[in-house]
């Protein structure tokens, strides 16, 4: 009798999680809000973005590779690497210098005092700015000289245990205590870690997160878990801040189209760049594979819905790269080969 109602309960709290994540799958969509942005100013053309990233009062800032197409300065003028748009899409600030910054940008991230942390990769360095990066207050690694055998590119990645990167993919600063969490491995080949350095820059600690050759993006929750980004690996690592694995969040993909030989290409990845809702529930993961972005319950870790594919028009997406969630749930895509930014709004 006990077994039999030990079975009711366990089929019981099943059903209830599946009912819940069948609940969500209706509830939760996201639509293309083409309102926004406007249009940009002084006749700027923009190159692929390498990510994006939201401050506290819901400013959008991306960062603008500038590697615009061929002939587009014909008709227009080369935008600035950092562009701000306020909560309506406007414009309200830009800049960047690229004889201090590295011009493949790669992440952005809005730290507790609104100072703004900025990665390149490859770089060998992060950096720090005032919000409105007029002034340089922490730089962690040299500009041009990478963590690898001879400084360079080519050389073999050494993955040392110091402030200094090869291919800085993504920053988070904890919100307990200031430290400054920077994945180090955006591309196969280079280092492949997380690093951890304290508020002033000095090196914590670091892991090598397991069977995971590109660490392409990481970022933080508010419960103090690590979220790791397995590009190729279709999966997402949990770690606690001192690198213990604590679980896998599985990011299958399947192609549409199945190919002719039957072998199973990428074409970016199913797990490129993460982040959170504001009430830390879903996840928002790019996947890259299927130009798609797939809404996954962070608890039970199933996906919920997805949105986007692949093409031009609004809603569609040309190489997603970098992604931000704002406080009321927008979510915000900068693509690369796209050359835009998106916002998606949620309708229940």
């Amino acid at each position: 009798m006990r077994m039999k109602i030990r079975l009711l309960l366990v089929g019981s709290a099943a059903f209830v999680v599946a009912a819940a994540i069948s609940a969500q799958k209706g509830a939760v969509r996201y639509e293309a809000d083409l309102s926004w942005p406007k249009p940009l100013p002084n006749q700027w053309a923009l190159g692929g973005l390498g990510g994006v990233c939201v401050d506290a009062n819901d400013h959008v800032l991306i960062l603008n590779r500038q590697d615009v197409n061929e002939g587009d300065l014909n008709a227009a003028r080369l935008a600035p690497p950092l562009i701000e748009f306020d909560a309506a899409g406007n414009v309200v600030h830009s800049w960047g210098d690229l004889n201090v910054i590295d011009s493949r940008l790669h992440s952005c991230h809005f730290d507790p005092e609104g100072h703004v942390w900025i990665g390149s990769s490859p770089s060998g360095m992060v950096q720090k700015y005032t919000h409105d990066g007029s002034r340089l207050l922490l730089q962690l690694g040299k500009k041009g000289v990478f963590d690898s055998s001879d400084g360079t590119a080519k050389g073999k990645p050494l993955n040392s245990n110091a402030a200094a990167f090869y291919m800085p993919s993504s920053i988070f600063v904890d919100r307990t205590n200031g430290d400054v969490y920077v994945s180090d491995g955006e591309g196969a080949g280079g280092n492949r870690r997380i690093a951890v350095m304290d508020k002033t820059g000095t090196f914590l600690r670091q892991w090598q997160p397991a069977d995971m050759n590109v660490v392409h993006c990481m970022t933080m929750a508010k419960d103090g878990l690590v979220y790791v980004c397995n590009r190729t690996g279709s999966k997402i690592q949990v770690y606690d801040k001192m690198g213990s694995l604590r679980r896998t969040i599985d990011v299958p993909w399947t192609p549409v189209t199945p190919a002719k030989d039957g072998k199973l290409t990428q074409s970016g990845g199913s797990a490129v760049a993460i982040d959170f809702s504001p009430d830390q529930r879903l996840m928002f993961v790019i996947n890259q594979n299927n130009s798609e972005v797939d809404v996954i319950d962070r608890q039970s870790g199933q996906k919920v819905t997805s949105f986007g594919r692949p093409g031009s028009f609004a809603g569609q997406f040309n190489q997603p790269h970098g992604i931000a969630v704002d406080s009321k749930g927008n979510v915000y895509i900068a693509e690369n080969r796209g050359k835009r930014i998106h916002k998606f709004r949620p309708v229940t």
